[in-house]
């Protein structure tokens, strides 16, 4: 089942190819949605796919980051179906 999973990234996230590398990963997931900075120096990550993708999705981000993420808020929602394609928002 297709589900929404929505991400605040908390750390060292800005200005460590955090966006790039999230990119890389959901493209390789097929995971549809976007990643955008925030002002206050947190990351959000709004992803859908199929809910054990999603997982992957989540655990290699986290694997990928451990040493610079330090909170990571996680909601699951049920998926939009409104994305086609994974990006980075400015």
């Amino acid at each position: 089942m297709k589900k929404q999973l929505h991400l605040y990234y908390s750390g060292k996230v800005q200005g460590i190819g955090f966006r790039y590398t999230v990119l890389d990963i959901a493209l390789g997931q097929n995971v549809c949605g976007w990643v955008k900075n925030l002002n206050d120096g947190r990351v959000e990550v709004l992803a859908e796919a199929q809910e054990d993708t999603l997982s992957v999705f989540l655990e290699q981000v986290n694997q990928h980051f451990s040493h610079y993420i330090t909170d990571i808020t996680v909601e699951w929602l049920p998926a939009s179906g409104e994305f086609s394609d994974f990006g980075i928002k400015f």
